[in-house]
This record gives structure tokens, sequence and C-alpha cells, in this order.
């Protein structure tokens, strides 16, 4: 079946489609990862060898998906993570992708790197988005971002923590996104790339201007493509960045406070004593360092750290299905955030493509946990795996050995980055 007339069913279809229609360097900009992609593919493969048990012969006539992310009403327990350059892979796609959120009852991430500004987002409806930010070397411009995000309405912040230094992507490098190609490579990734997908050219290339990062424009005046914005961001990316500046954070942000890119214990229970609402489990997508673990492998460790006493636990990074929902889900997550799944989507079918996807998570999601037997999403825990494949994802122990490390570590002010 050729590609454009496939009606997508998964992920991967979307996927498919999404490749077919966008120009090449874009499309391995959403799609690739750092390095070899080794934590990219093991993101996704990971959640494989996790079985659900079918249980039968039990009530489940009337299955409850919802449930609360970071104190906010979800239908199920999933939210949209924030992706960068998002307006390039469908015209306005931030915007297309609020509305689909939001028919869904699920919570939207804008990135700071997005094409479409806070402002264009907000005027969506009157249901906030959660906002990502980095630590940039100019605080007075987190100050003021986080100011603008709180006059719309925002009151959760979701704050990228794995960005010490940008990671780098042997995608991006041969597309010329990297800088530093021949003459030859940039008309390939440039001139060539747009000639060879018409319709994105029409679509996004014209009707979907502007291509500001629209929340920075403001400060990076001279920038005329996100090749410009982006260089804008990479210097301002903070490698002197501690502990203590989540704390002086904190104490800015009277919102909730999400730190995105936890991937160990103890930044765990760091990031439980600096006062965070809540972590997702990442490692930005397989996008930062290569050859680190996947996050649903690190997600029970870490739901053992905090044992139930730190702040919530989300995660990110491979989640495929509504199957995957759960499997996280059991193993210790309030719920997931999803990044490649819907970019695929909105590139290839719009709005409209976004809220089949949801949709389609919904649906296996039920079918999922009605044939495991269980009826509400709350009651989701580890009793519904079958982990003989993987031992070292087994049972949640009656006492984890950190049980009591987030009690000590708070009563400890010797810790190394803490003053």
């Amino acid at each position: 079946m050729p590609t454009m007339n496939l009606v997508p069913a998964t992920v991967a279809d979307y996927r498919r489609i999404a490749e077919a229609r966008l120009p090449r360097f874009l499309f391995d900009y959403a799609d690739g990862g750092a390095y070899d992609e080794y934590t990219l593919r093991r993101n996704v493969e990971d959640f494989k060898p996790i079985g659900i048990r079918q249980q039968v012969m039990r009530d489940v006539s009337n299955i409850a998906l919802g449930t609360q992310l970071a104190g906010e009403a979800a239908a199920m327990p999933m939210a949209l993570a924030p992706i960068g350059m998002g307006g390039m892979f469908a015209r306005r796609a931030e915007v297309q992708a609020k509305r689909a959120a939001d028919a869904a009852g699920l919570p939207f991430t804008l990135s700071t790197m997005s094409i479409c500004s806070m402002e264009e987002v907000a005027a969506v409806s009157d249901r906030p988005f959660w906002f990502q930010l980095y630590m940039l070397r100019d605080r007075a411009i987190v100050a003021e971002m986080l100011e603008r995000a709180w006059a719309l309405g925002v009151r959760t912040l979701v704050f990228t923590v794995d960005l010490a230094v940008a990671g780098e992507r042997y995608r991006d490098v041969r597309n010329g996104i990297a800088g530093g190609t021949s003459a030859w490579g940039k008309l390939r990734a440039g001139a060539l790339s747009y000639a060879a997908r018409p319709r994105w050219v029409m679509d996004v290339g014209i009707k979907g201007k502007p291509h500001q990062f629209g929340n920075i424009s403001a400060y990076v005046p001279s920038a005329t493509n996100p090749t410009e914005y982006r260089g804008w961001i990479i210097s301002q990316i903070d490698a002197s960045v501690t502990w203590k500046d989540i704390e002086w954070l904190r104490g800015l942000w009277q919102g909730k406070l999400i730190l995105k890119g936890i991937l160990t214990p103890g930044d765990a229970l760091e990031a439980a004593r600096v006062g965070a609402d809540a972590i997702v489990v990442s490692n930005h997508g397989g996008r930062q360092l290569d050859g680190v673990s996947s996050t649903i492998r690190m997600l029970p460790r870490i739901a053992d750290a905090l044992a139930g006493s730190g702040p919530e636990i989300m995660l990110d990074g491979g989640v495929r299905s509504g199957l995957d929902v759960l499997r996280a889900v059991a193993l210790g997550a309030s719920g997931v955030m999803i990044g490649r799944p819907w970019v695929y989507a909105v590139a290839a079918r719009g709005q409209a493509g976004v809220s089949a996807l949801l949709t389609r998570f919904h649906s296996e999601m039920r079918v999922g946990m009605a044939l495991a037997g269980i009826d509400n999403i709350a009651a989701v825990d580890r009793s519904i795996l079958d982990l003989d494949e993987v031992p070292e994802l087994g049972p949640q122990s009656k006492a984890p050995r950190w049980a009591h490390a987030l009690d000590n570590l708070r009563q400890d002010t010797s810790v190394q980055g803490v003053a």
C-alpha cells in the first residue's frame, strides 16, 4: 500500500507517513538520537519483554482511565511532551496539537523552542498548558519568560535538567543542521530537500509562516531562520547549573514544578529535596547521551528510591502504545509523556492525526486493562505484570533499600553540590 494512502493504526504507521511528507532534515531531526542511537532504540525495545498478565472472569464492564497529573485532571495517564521546532512539522503544529490535547482532556506542554509563541497557544482555549523551560545563562530572560507564562495562566512548569551541554546527533551533522557541512551538503539539506516535498513547502513552508521561535524571538531580533535560533539557544546553555539554581527557581516559581531529565535514584532524591512537585524519568528521548539506560529500566529503581514519599513520577521515552502506558504505570509512574508519537501524527495528518492517535492510545489501554482484569487505572501496579523474563524489574520489595534515603538526604546538608 502506498504510504500516503495508508490508514494509520500505530505510531509506526504515522512515522512512515511523516517520513514521506517531511523534508529529510526535518524528519531526521525529530526521529534521530545521539551518536549511534543505541539508547534511542533501547527506549522502545525495553518495553517489549515486560509482559502483562491476562486475568479472566473479572467484572470489567466499566473501565476508568481518568487520573491526575501534577494536580491536573487527565482523561488518561498521559501528557503531550514539549517538542522543539514543532511548527516546522505541520502548519502551526503546536496550536493543532493543543487543540487535540484539549479535546482529549490531556495536558499539552509547550517547548521554549516552539515555533508558535506561548501567547498564540494560550489563545486556543481557556485550558492552561504546561510550559517547558531550560536554565539559560541570562537568568533575567528565565524570570521574564516565567512571568509571561504565569500571566497567560500557566501554573505547571516543566523544567529540563539534562542539558548541561547539547547532545550531538550524527543525523543532524549529515543534514547540515549542526553546521559545518559542505556547499553540496547545504544544497542537499536545503533546496533539494524542499523540492522533494512540494506539499510541505506549500502547507508549512509558505502558509505556516512565520518560522520564528515565538517564545524567544524578542531576545534574538537578528535571527531569520530556525538554525540561527537554535544557535542562540546553544549559546545560552549553562554548564555551571547545579541544584542550587533549581532552589532559586523553586523560590521564583509559585506553581507546580516538574523536573524533566531525571535518570538515577540519587538525582530523584535531590529533586525531592529541592521541592520538585514531580519528576519525569527521561533521557531526552535518547537525544543527549547515547549509551545510558532506557527510561523504563530506570523507572522501578527510582520509584523504589522515592518509596511513595517524594515527588510524583512520570516517564517519557519509548512509549509507543497504550500497553506501554500500562507498563509504565505498573512500574511506578503516575503517567507518561509522549513526544515523537504526536510529532509523527501531526506531520502525517495534522490535528486530526493527533486526535486519532490519542484515541488509539485510549482504546489500547481500555482493552489492556479489561483483559488484565483491572477496571480502574488506580489499581494498576506490578501485580499485573509478568516479569519472569526481566527479573531486574521484579516485584517491589516490602522494604526497598532506598526507603529511608529521602529522609536521610533531607537531613544531610553535606551532599555534593549542596551549599
